[in-house]
Parts: structure tokens; C-alpha cells; sequence
């Protein structure tokens, strides 16, 4: 890449940044489900269930969220710390695309173990981040190995992304963008304060990944952990400590289609 080049491609990222890293960029976006709660445990709670289940069309990602923060009372950590068996049953029917009841309540019951034996997901996955040396996608697995503890998860382990496995843990990186990025922006509650930024990886999908293309940010074809970690060292080259605000530039270039989160 040139000089030239290079200035017109931060130019390109800073001005999409500044365009969608603001409060208007909340209501239509899944991050409006967490932003209902004020308090952290609840904001981590309702950001990890939504980030789970999104994928689809935009719409019903936020209606199917809300139905399930309803069915948890609209109180995501009273609920799992007060939740029994009885209460399990509520989430039976709950359907979003391939989530089905059955994964609704292995993961509820793995959040209840998380958060009343482990301290909750903050403490999780920063003792997993500790453990693999700030390699995010070695801590990713142990983040996820620890949710599923000793539960065997069945087919609901399609829906916890291992970047071991190369998957792209696309809804993964959006999540830890929403509990670890800090700003004077809104958007994002930088709540889990003692992980840097810095260790974010870029949440790749097909449309950040066709702009990042076009950009000349990444030339991997597929879409998959060694491209996330291609196209995340290209873009510490513009900003080494949040390499991750960049998510905004690259959903800004690909805006026209995204009623879908894949």
C-alpha cells in the first residue's frame, strides 16, 4: 500500500467512524437490547443472549431478543441468579432460526453456572484472556470452554464459535466490542474496563469482509479466523490501540445491505 493510498483509506475510515459510532446508530442495531439496562450484569447478560442469535434479518433479531428478555422478566441477572427448574421450562418454545428451545435452555443453564459459581462472564473470559497470553482467539476457546463447563452441549455447540475450529466467532468479536470498547461515542459501554481494546479482533462478516476487500484491507477469500486476524493487524496499522472502531467504517461501506446480520 502507497502513501497515498494509505491516507485516503484512513481518511475513508475515520469519516465512516465518525458517521456511525453515535447514538443514532443504536435503535435498529442488536446493541439496543442491552442498552435497555443500566446495570452491568444485566447489560452483559442481554448482550451475550442477543449476540447469540445474531444472525438473519435485522427485525426480527430485536423482536426475538426482546421476547426473550420478557421471558426472563425483563431482569436478565435476577433472573439467572433466581432462576430454577420450573422456570427452565418458559424457554421451551423459543425459536430463532436454528436457536431453538432446546438451546435457549442449555444456554440459560450455563449462564446460571457462570454467574453463580464463576462470577459471572466478565470474570470468565478475563481469566481465559490471562490464560492464553492475550491471544483473543485462544481465549475465545477457553471462554467458551468454560460456558459449557461440564455440560456436554450437544448441538447447541454450534452457537458458541471456536476460532480454533477457524470459525470467524463474528458474533463473538461483536459482543466483546460492546462490553470492552470505551468512548465519549454512546454506542458502545466499555464495562469490562480491565481488558484493552487493543486485544479486540475486527467482527467479520460477508459485508465488512467485501468492504475490507475493496479497501485493500484484507485479501483472504474466505471468511474465517485467519482472515479476522488479517484484516485486524491491517487495521491496527491506522489505530494499534482500537483497531476494533474500524467495525463502524466497514458496516458504514456495506449499510445498503445490512437488514441482515450474518
Amino acid at each position: 500500500m502507497n502513501t497515498a493510498d494509505r491516507i485516503l483509506i484512513a481518511e475513508f475510515l475515520e469519516s465512516e467512524h465518525d458517521r456511525f459510532n453515535r447514538p443514532s446508530f443504536i435503535e435498529d442495531d442488536p446493541i439496543s437490547i442491552p442498552h435497555r439496562y443500566s446495570r452491568k450484569e444485566d447489560r452483559e447478560i442481554a448482550g451475550f443472549l442477543t449476540a447469540v442469535i445474531s444472525w438473519g434479518q435485522r427485525g426480527t433479531i430485536l423482536k426475538n431478543a426482546t421476547a426473550l428478555m420478557m421471558l426472563m422478566e425483563d431482569a436478565p441477572h435476577e433472573f439467572i441468579r433466581d432462576c430454577g427448574k420450573v422456570d427452565l421450562a418458559r424457554f421451551e418454545k423459543f425459536v430463532h432460526r436454528t436457536f431453538n428451545g432446546v438451546d435457549c435452555v442449555f444456554f440459560v443453564r450455563c449462564l446460571m453456572d457462570v454467574y453463580r459459581i464463576k462470577g459471572g462472564l466478565h470474570s470468565s473470559f478475563k481469566s481465559a484472556l490471562n490464560h492464553s497470553g492475550n491471544n483473543l482467539g485462544a481465549a475465545l476457546h477457553l471462554f467458551r470452554k468454560d460456558f459449557f463447563g461440564n455440560r456436554l452441549p450437544g448441538r447447541s455447540s454450534k452457537h458458541f464459535s471456536d476460532p480454533l475450529s477457524n470459525s470467524a466467532a463474528k458474533r463473538l468479536c461483536m459482543y466483546l466490542r460492546w462490553m470492552v470498547r470505551r468512548d465519549d461515542r454512546g454506542v458502545d459501554f466499555g464495562i469490562w474496563n480491565d481488558v484493552s481494546p487493543s486485544v479486540l479482533h475486527c467482527p467479520l462478516d460477508v459485508h465488512s469482509g467485501r468492504v475490507a476487500r475493496e479497501l485493500g484491507l484484507l485479501e483472504r477469500n474466505q471468511n474465517d479466523w485467519t482472515a479476522v486476524i488479517e484484516l485486524t493487524r491491517s487495521l491496527q496499522e491506522f489505530d494499534p490501540n482500537d483497531p476494533c472502531r474500524f467495525d463502524f467504517s466497514l458496516f458504514g461501506g456495506g449499510v445498503s445491505e445490512r437488514n441482515r446480520v450474518n
